[in-house]
């Protein structure tokens, strides 16, 4: 089968590319633009996206358009596809069709920690050589790759980041109502995705569908300390329930940050063992409960997934080193709603990597429609109270213009900046830095590679005073 993918640049629809293209598909698609890493995904699995959504596309008359939710009524070739009468599907409901049916779905749901999470749980069963197959927003740092067949046996493991997001201009239900899991975990839940839910009520809603698609022979592995997941479940649940983040379920004890991150891990009051974990703060431990609960539903012992996790390396982009440079550490990372931006800050903070008094600077966009409507901009400052200084990226035109004055809202935390421009912001970044520092670049999107540009200008600086000591030595 011929599939034509449209928005192939996203997590989503570019892991779902990799997919049908594995499972003996013949793959084209087109996009906007596609960066890292899904443009390095794409190109692995040789397939080389369209640059945008011509009309004329229709001529390579697929077997099926394949439509992500990028797409809108008014795009050219949607509209050409349209006319034409062409066989088109959403993403998910392809997945469900040709990739999940028959196999043994668990699925990671949630405002924040899905990527984590879902990457912890496939590695646990991987570990256990479950081979299992995956569908991940990032890229797991053990596989190298955001999604995988793995087995394809019957009633093989397949391992689903289930994002709340709208499935398709025709389907305005979320994605993971598609899926169908066996095993489903409820990480958290906030008000997020401003510009398709009119309040927290109504992503509630969804959360309740995808817990009334889950069998009665399955399981819910929620947050328990999760008021907005609780009323979830109080509108119906007909499967079994467990708890972590509680006394009764899956939670901590012992708990150490200031030099690595370890603690005990018990339900109830077994203690299961230790876990050493390579990513700091207490939303990383949540999510460590959530996969080695969710491990155990599938039939894999606590100590083994344990063992797993104490060599797990984490995802690309969440708190990812992307160089030093003049005693100063820059970090990649993909928060974008304001609790996601606080627990960054917050668990780099407490972790070993910051000396005591060192200087956390905090660089972000507000790139995420929530964000760029401005529905948060009290969170966000708060949020950002964890870093001694605050950069943001803040353009008032194009595609990704912010709909608010960001230099206003910020003004209360003192000597914060707000540019219009990539390069400017970055060499205001670098100006600002010293010895010791540590730089956290926050977005959910490229920034532009605003990571590598601080780098650059930070090694030109190194080179520049190495020259400038040997000239007067």
């Amino acid at each position: 089968m011929h599939l034509h993918i449209l928005g192939i640049g996203g997590t989503f629809m570019g892991g779902l590319a990799q997919l049908a293209k594995a499972s003996g598909h013949r793959v084209t698609g087109c996009d906007t633009a596609v960066y890292p890493p899904m443009s390095e995904q794409l190109r692995l699995a040789g397939i080389e996206p369209i640059e945008g959504y011509a009309a004329d596309q229709i001529a390579l008359r697929p077997d099926c358009f394949v439509v992500g939710n990028v797409v809108t009524r008014g795009n050219p070739l949607m509209e050409a596809i349209l006319d034409s009468g062409a066989e088109f599907t959403s993403g998910p409901h392809w997945l469900h069709r040709n990739i999940l049916a028959g196999r043994d779905v668990l699925a990671v749901a949630g405002t924040h920690g899905k990527t984590t999470t879902a990457s912890m749980l496939a590695w646990i069963l991987e570990s256990a050589g479950a081979a299992p197959g995956f569908l991940i927003g990032g890229v797991p740092l053990d596989f190298g790759c955001t999604a995988r067949i793995g087995s394809v046996e019957s009633g093989a493991a397949f391992v689903i980041e289930a994002d709340e997001y709208d499935t398709a201009f025709f389907d305005k239900r979320s994605k993971f109502v598609h899926y169908f899991p066996r095993i489903a975990v409820l990480n958290n839940l906030e008000f997020d995705h401003a510009d398709i839910f009119a309040d927290l009520a109504a992503i509630e809603t969804q959360f309740h569908h995808l817990v009334r698609c889950i069998r009665a022979s399955g399981r819910v592995i929620v947050n328990g300390d999760d008021a907005a997941l609780a009323r979830v479940l109080q509108r119906g649940c007909w499967s079994a329930v467990e708890h972590f983040n509680t006394e009764d379920g899956w939670h901590a004890a012992r708990v150490e940050e200031a030099g690595a991150h370890e603690f005990d891990v018990l339900t109830g009051s077994t203690v299961h063992g230790r876990l050493r974990l390579a990513l700091p703060g207490e939303y990383n431990r949540c999510n460590a409960f959530a996969a080695i609960a969710a491990a155990a539903a599938a039939g894999v012992a606590p100590s083994r997934a344990l063992e797993a996790l104490r060599t797990f390396s984490g995802v690309r982009r969440r708190l990812e080193v992307v160089g030093r440079a003049g005693g100063v550490t820059v970090y990649d990372d993909f928060a974008h709603h304001p609790t996601a931006i606080e627990a960054t800050l917050h668990g780099l903070r407490r972790s070993a990597a910051i000396a005591p008094g060192a200087r956390l600077l905090a660089v972000f966009e507000p790139r995420s429609n929530t964000m760029r409507m401005g529905s948060m901009r009290p969170a966000l400052v708060q949020s950002l109270r964890l870093a001694d200084r605050v950069f943001c990226y803040a353009p008032r035109g194009g595609q990704r213009a912010v709909g608010w004055d960001a230099g206003e809202a910020l003004r209360e935390l003192d000597g914060a900046v707000a540019a219009e421009d990539l390069d400017v912001l970055a060499a205001r970044v670098a100006e600002t830095v010293r010895a010791g520092d540590h730089v956290v670049v926050m977005s959910n999107g490229g920034f532009g590679g605003m990571p590598r540009r601080i780098l650059d200008r930070l090694v030109r600086r190194e080179a520049q005073a190495t020259l400038a000591a040997g000239a007067g030595a």
